[in-house]
């Protein structure tokens, strides 16, 4: 059977009641540094911190009426504390604690994201090391190249792990941003101590410069990021997907006891996860792409932005979450097929050795156009005649042989020269964090 997803810890930070606890928490930092100003009673404060609270389903009921969210929630708060509520929400605006809201959870998000990215690094350098030596073909084109390792295919997608963990921990700096500044961000009826207060109490550095909003620059940065590494996510599923195919064979996704690959036909076994992560990347590049047109809004602001904000960040992040969960999984059950990777390296019988005969020939003196033909004339027979291999083709050319001879033809003709570097490249990658 599939696995199902489950990961509370993400789906919880877009649950209304996370949302509304941390409007709560805001409301009452911001009374707190109030009274530190002297601006309210500290006797005021406590009775708010008492019996401040709220109830989701009064919310969303009271909001039926005012059609507002924030002062749906700010009147059920007031149901709870009495008197005292006047001092709550003051000298502020609904996006004040909206938008540090936001950033909050999308901080939180991006942290969880970041563990996974952690967790599929350490698999991804765990298959590469496994796997370093491992002979494959590579492919240019789609077409047989020469020599690679499966350990260098983990290396590269280790190398862009390590640079995805590098643009997250930016993008989650860059929306870790706060504020508590007013109507239109001018502090007219706050002081900016209240919103050094509550930034700091947040974990968030306040906005330099705000409207009645935060900038949506920042929130497309992070939903571009996440649609960066959703790229390589599929870019690493879109690889798999290809050698997973009947003709190729040379890798395939973890087949469990009971698991049934199509309706029709017993014996499919398909590459579902990767076919799903590359679905997914789709919607985290249109997401992505939504988030660069919130970035415009009108004058101080507008609400177009918020609407779209409400299912693309949630969906973005939760999205990802399940796609490096589906990704760590999927790397470390990878089944590897070494004879089949070997088997397909000999379908074009040598041509993969041709670059190795043709440097040879340059380096005996020839000029590298005559070098190309001479290998070419061999190589064109081979494609058309699946009977013959290079090794064999080039002996027979009178003119090689005045270069190169039998012996030096056979020493040419090895797998291992072509990966003499392997361990030169996991010294500078892999093997760097030992």
């Amino acid at each position: 059977m599939i696995e199902r997803y489950t990961l509370p810890e993400m789906g919880k930070i877009w649950e209304d009641k996370f949302k509304f606890d941390t409007w709560l928490k805001i409301e009452i930092l911001a009374c707190e540094a109030r009274a530190e100003l002297g601006d309210i009673p500290t006797s005021d404060v406590e009775v708010i911190k008492q019996k401040a609270d709220f109830d989701v389903k009064r919310v969303l009921e009271i909001e039926e009426t005012t059609k507002h969210d924030v002062i749906a929630f700010l009147t059920n708060v007031a149901e709870y504390v009495g008197p005292e509520s006047r001092h709550i929400h003051y000298g502020m605006t609904s996006s004040d604690i909206l938008d540090t809201t936001l950033s909050y959870q999308m901080k939180s998000a991006g942290e969880l994201l970041l563990k996974r990215l952690f967790d599929l690094k350490d698999a991804l350098k765990k298959r590469a090391i496994e796997h370093k030596n491992t002979v494959c073909v590579g492919r240019s084109h789609g077409i047989h190249a020469e020599p690679t390792s499966m350990g260098l295919k983990f290396a590269l997608w280790f190398e862009e792990t390590k640079r995805n963990i590098e643009r997250l921990k930016k993008a989650i700096d860059i929306i870790s941003v706060g504020q508590i500044s007013g109507a239109v961000g001018t502090f007219e009826h706050l002081s900016p101590a209240v919103e050094e207060y509550v930034c700091k109490k947040m974990g968030l550095m306040p906005a330099p410069v705000s409207t009645q909003v935060i900038q949506r620059d920042r929130h497309a940065e992070f939903l571009t990021t996440l649609a960066i590494i959703g790229a390589t996510l599929e870019k690493i599923s879109i690889e798999i997907r290809h050698l997973q195919r009947t003709e190729v064979l040379e890798a395939e996704e973890y087949f469990s006891k009971g698991q049934k690959g199509s309706s029709a036909m017993p014996h499919k076994r398909n590459p579902i996860v990767s076919e799903r992560v590359t679905g997914l990347a789709r919607v985290l590049r249109s997401n992505a792409i939504a988030a660069l047109e919130n970035v415009a809004l009108w004058h101080e602001r507008d609400i177009s932005h918020s609407s779209v904000e409400r299912i693309i960040v949630p969906d973005s992040c939760i999205g990802l979450d399940y796609m490096l969960d589906l990704m760590v999984k999927l790397v470390s059950k990878l089944l590897i097929y070494p004879e089949n990777m070997i088997r397909n390296l000999n379908l074009t019988r040598g041509l993969v050795f041709s670059q190795t005969i043709l440097l040879k020939l340059v380096t005996k003196g020839i000029s590298r156009e005559d070098a190309y033909r001479i290998v070419q004339d061999s190589a064109m027979k081979v494609w058309q005649d699946e009977k013959l291999n290079l090794k064999d083709e080039l002996s027979k050319s009178d003119e090689l042989k005045k270069y190169i001879s039998i012996e030096e033809l056979d020493e040419i003709f090895q797998n291992k020269t072509m990966l003499k570097n392997v361990e030169f490249i996991f010294n500078r990658t892999v093997l760097s964090e030992d």
